[in-house]
């Protein structure tokens, strides 16, 4: 068992520095999210790992507000994350005319 837990300790470190070397190196907003969500998944995972290792549920609940924070901040960002450009308007002069086309019906 003890085995098992430096190995997920070991996977765990390594896969939050990377995670921390994106959320301080994203270019864009939705890659610094995308990165704090895997970091709530990471904090999850240790969570599930300290559960077994102790055989008790006593964290059940930390671990699903982690994970309800993670999931609620990620929709909310997605939501109001909106990379279109606004619609512009276009100059009656140059909106096409259907006038003089033989196949349209009149």
């Amino acid at each position: 068992m003890e085995v098992f837990v430096v190995v997920c300790g070991v996977i765990l470190v390594a896969a939050t520095l990377c995670t921390i070397y994106r959320l301080a190196q994203g270019p864009t907003l939705l890659d610094r999210v995308v990165a704090s969500d895997v970091l709530l998944a990471i904090v999850g995972a240790a969570v599930a790992v300290d559960m077994v290792y102790r055989r008790s549920y006593e964290n059940m609940t930390l671990l699903l507000i982690v994970s309800l924070v993670g999931f609620l901040g990620s929709v909310t960002v997605a939501r109001f994350a909106n990379n279109q450009k606004p619609a512009e308007e276009t100059p009656a002069s140059e909106v096409p005319t259907t006038a003089g086309d033989p196949g349209v019906d009149r």
